[in-house]
């Protein structure tokens, strides 16, 4: 059995967003906003993807990456009318930060 020489509490300090994230919207409209993001890879942007599909409102979540070495990641976010794509985006954000303290607080509790 392999054994891992890194402490769970070294691996879990060592686990932060990006420091440096460049947002370039592309297309604002009433339901529709679709960005560029620099800085961040398929686990971030996977784990929000998949959190705005919690969200009754939003119609389409993805993104794409056309090349992960040259190309940002595009993400294309659709709601219904009775939510803007970017107040999904703020709660899904929102939601995902509450969700990563409440993770490091449980680790940090059981984890000695």
């Amino acid at each position: 059995m392999p054994t891992n020489n890194i402490p769970i509490k070294s691996f879990l300090n060592k686990m932060e967003l990006p420091r440096y994230m460049q947002l370039n919207i592309m297309e604002d409209k009433k339901n529709r906003l679709v960005f560029e993001i620099e800085g961040m890879g398929h686990t971030h942007l996977n784990m929000l993807k998949t959190e705005m599909w919690n969200d009754e409102h939003v119609k389409i979540a993805t993104y794409s990456i056309k090349h992960p070495q040259v190309s940002k990641p595009k993400f294309i976010v659709e709601t219904d009318s009775d939510e803007s794509p970017k107040a999904a985006l703020t709660s899904a954000v929102g939601r995902l930060g509450r969700l990563s303290e409440k993770f490091k607080k449980e680790v940090a509790e059981n984890v000695k």
